[in-house]
């Protein structure tokens, strides 16, 4: 009979595109996350943990249509053929719970979530499939009070965990007012070049009958502004430019007065936000909008605007000043997903890149205002603003401002010198517990002395508790501050480290207190 064949043992590896965390990691995250909630909370929003697993029709604006739902997210078929998936982000859990629970909820409703989320995507250097975010929202209100509320408490937060004022700005800029910027503009040819410059004087040409430019080929185009300067982005908006590699990049077909509107509209940031405000609203007036009124265009321009006066207003009476919170029309990112103000957190300090260049960290947040929320489940319109912490980035950030340190203080390791006395290190290991103290006993074999402090050490522990017989006979305790030791071992000559002891003998009554004033050392 032959033998079954052997199973070959797995593979321990981490599936590619996620990655293990470890204690300093967890932790300061954790920390992190518990600070920013604690401002949520005191702005009034309430937490929602809600399942992270959807079904596909919940997360389907986010998929493309295929035959299998699964590009984009982890998707699978249930026993009852319904596709389910992990959550993609944290907004459409939202759109979900509140159209399910609408009646339960009041009106608004304000929650924060924060937990993991996946994507189906190619993984890449920092980039991987599973990841935390940290959203807030608002839904059931238009109020601009509600926006400029969530970029107030964005603020708080991000000073709250460490950001200190002056190294953040969070920058606000409106869907609508470059909509109203956009609105009318045609491509440049010869049909559009005959045509005179007041619309009223328009006789038989039917708009209708005339090329206007698509209004997210511009966003993608003012979306490189960063990257090819203002030069750049007029190539592009009117007949094209060579990228670096050499290659031509057709342009959007503006003419080269419109581009310029453009432009202009990305470089109308002020000294102060009554100036940018002043700009955007002497650029609203040479835009072909008021030229063609009564041909029927939209006023969508100039609510955009009125809606950033009236965060600008709701703010300063906050005492949230430009030294927090800007209006700047060059904030791009996300204006083809949000209906109204957009706002994002970018950090101003400046950090070395993997080649020792000095360059800024740049954006950790961003949110605006998506009032068709909940309208796929419900058919009707439900305003709603919100924001979203990118946890990684911001963590980073912490790391990089040394506000976190890359490696978290261990507990307090009580060795063990005589088994039988078990009990008596436990004891110890209580009473610092009871103090609030970290502290844990030597659970590995005992024999070898050097090894238990060789764990203490692995385990960054800042102090040793030693009681062998001759300590239990005395009622005293060896109390090792493992950091200064470390320190003396390093550079310390003979006679610094006499003069300096490392160790401290302590009755066994005030251990507590010895090991509580070392720790306070050394913080």
């Amino acid at each position: 009979m032959a033998k079954p064949k052997k199973e070959p043992r797995p593979k321990a590896e981490t599936p590619k595109g996620f990655r293990d965390y470890f204690g300093a990691e967890v932790t300061t995250r954790a920390a992190m996350l518990n600070a920013i909630a604690g401002v949520y909370h005191r702005y009034g929003f309430d937490a929602l943990e809600s399942s992270a697993v959807e079904t596909v029709e919940a997360l389907g604006k986010f998929l493309p249509d295929v035959d299998r739902p699964n590009e984009g997210v982890f998707a699978w078929q249930d026993e009852d053929e319904k596709w389910l998936a992990l959550r993609y982000d944290l907004t459409a859990p939202l759109a979900r719970v509140y159209a399910q629970h609408r009646n339960d909820l009041p009106t608004p409703y304000r929650r924060y979530a924060m937990g993991p989320v996946w994507r189906n995507e190619k993984p890449g250097p920092g980039r991987f499939r599973q990841f935390y975010q940290c959203d807030a929202d608002t839904v059931g209100t238009a109020s601009m009070a509600a926006d400029a509320e969530i970029c107030a408490m964005l603020a708080d937060a991000l000073e709250k965990v460490g950001i200190e004022r002056g190294d953040y700005v969070v920058r606000v800029n409106n869907r609508k007012v470059l909509n109203g910027i956009l609105e009318g503009l045609m491509v440049d040819n010869e049909k559009t070049q005959a045509l005179p410059r007041d619309f009223r004087e328009l006789q038989d040409t039917k708009l209708s009958d005339l090329e206007f430019v698509d209004p997210e080929a511009v966003l993608r185009t003012i979306d490189k502004f960063d990257k090819v300067g203002a030069t750049g982005v007029m190539e592009l908006l009117t007949t094209g430019r060579k990228d670096d590699s050499g290659a031509f990049i057709k342009g959007v077909g503006l003419s080269s007065e419109d581009a310029f509107r453009v432009v202009k509209f990305m470089e109308s940031r002020g000294q102060s936000n009554a100036e940018t405000l002043s700009n955007l609203r002497d650029l609203m007036g040479a835009s072909l909008l008021d030229a063609h009124e009564e041909e029927g265009a939209s006023h969508i321009g100039l609510e955009g605007l009125k809606e950033l006066e009236e965060i600008a207003t709701l703010l300063a009476a906050q005492g949230y000043g430009p030294d927090r919170i800007v209006i700047d029309p060059s904030v791009v990112r996300g204006l083809g997903y949000y209906t109204g103000p957009v706002f994002e957190a970018e950090l101003t300090f400046e950090i070395l890149d993997e080649k020792g260049r000095p360059r800024q960290f740049g954006s950790v947040a961003g949110g605006g205002r998506y009032d068709d929320l909940v309208a796929r489940f419900t058919g009707q319109q439900v305003p709603a603003v919100g924001v979203s912490i990118g946890v990684d980035r911001l963590l980073a950030a912490l790391h990089a401002k040394g506000k976190i340190g890359s490696a978290e203080r261990g507990p307090v390791v009580v060795t063990v010198m005589d088994r039988e006395r078990m009990a008596d290190y436990q004891a110890m290991v209580g009473e610092l517990r009871q103090a609030g103290i970290r502290a844990e006993v030597y659970l590995g074999n005992p024999k070898n002395f050097g090894n238990q402090m060789k764990y203490a050490d692995r385990r960054g522990s800042p102090v040793a508790i030693i009681a062998g017989g001759d300590e239990f006979a005395k009622g005293v305790v060896q109390i090792k501050d493992l950091i200064l030791g470390a320190q003396i071992a390093e550079n310390a000559t003979v006679e610094e480290w006499k003069e300096r002891p490392s160790q401290y003998e302590v009755p066994r009554a005030g251990l507590v207190d010895k090991v509580r004033e070392i720790l306070s050392e050394q913080s």
